[in-house]
């Protein structure tokens, strides 16, 4: 028997949705579009600016948070013809990045980190810095367009000096999307709700805070309603807004999330 024989499931994300439905499909579930993301755009309003201040060499330490913000970078650097100052710039500097793409991302430009995460997440790379990263420090710090607000702490609280990198920008999905999710999900007409990014997470549980339905829907994914998360920094985003039971696969990868609560609901 397929083990996802009948059962709905949302698909929070927007990328690869044909790939994950078919997977679905076979399981014998039934795939939902419902995307709770927006579109993602590159804001280069003053990225190229942040280049030539990076590039000065000015910073005791790069903080890397996400493998595409990191290529996006490089790929700034290349087009402003300081790719090499951009690489040397880095290597001179002290650098910690957060998960395995970010550091295969670095180590194609021939950088190391001296710094990284215990675990994938924001909190794990927080924990690897307290160690290291010294009072006052000036940082450049990478980030997806999405805040970061464990570690931005951190940095206030070790006094530093940083500069928020923002590569791009999230733009908040469809309130009509965000209300049919929302409502399918208290009414239990869905089984389970897949997120493979953060924001996803924030703009699901913004809009139900707003319009007073948050307790309703922590309450079904406690009950009758499964979260999925692509990852351990997703994951960590849905526990903080409050889901305590999350599927998460032990390769963070679309599919294998799927095939992670095909093993979830086997064993229920």
């Amino acid at each position: 028997m397929r083990r996802l024989e009948g059962k709905r499931i949302a698909l929070a994300g927007s990328r690869k949705i044909e790939e994950i439905s078919k997977i679905i499909t076979n399981l014998g579930g039934v795939p939902l579009a419902r995307p709770a993301q927006g579109t993602v755009f590159l804001d280069d309003s003053k990225l190229e600016e942040d280049i030539r201040e990076l590039v000065k060499g000015s910073y005791d330490w790069c903080i890397f948070t996400t493998g595409v913000g990191t290529d996006t970078l490089h790929k700034t650097a290349e087009k402003l013809g300081l790719v090499e100052e951009f690489i040397q710039a880095i290597s001179e500097s002290k650098v910690a990045a957060r998960g395995y793409k970010t550091v295969n991302t670095l180590k194609k430009l021939g950088i190391t980190p001296i710094v990284r995460d215990d675990d994938g997440s924001t909190a794990g790379l927080v924990r690897s810095l307290a160690t290291h990263l010294q009072k006052h420090a000036k940082v450049a710090l990478q980030l997806h367009g999405d805040p970061a607000p464990k570690l931005i702490s951190f940095l206030d609280e070790q006094e530093a000096e940083y500069k928020e990198i923002l590569p791009y920008q999230h733009i908040p999905p469809q309130q009509k999307v965000l209300e049919q999710l929302v409502l399918e999900i208290i009414s239990g007409e869905v089984d389970a709700v897949n997120f493979t990014s953060t924001p996803q997470a924030r703009f699901l549980f913004s809009y139900a805070r707003n319009i007073g339905k948050l307790e309703d829907v922590l309450s079904a994914f406690s009950n009758d309603v499964v979260a999925v998360a692509v990852g351990k920094v997703t994951a960590a985003a849905l526990k903080d807004e409050g889901i305590e039971r999350v599927v998460v696969p032990e390769i963070e990868r679309m599919g294998s999330a799927i095939v992670a609560l095909e093993n979830y609901f086997s064993r229920a």
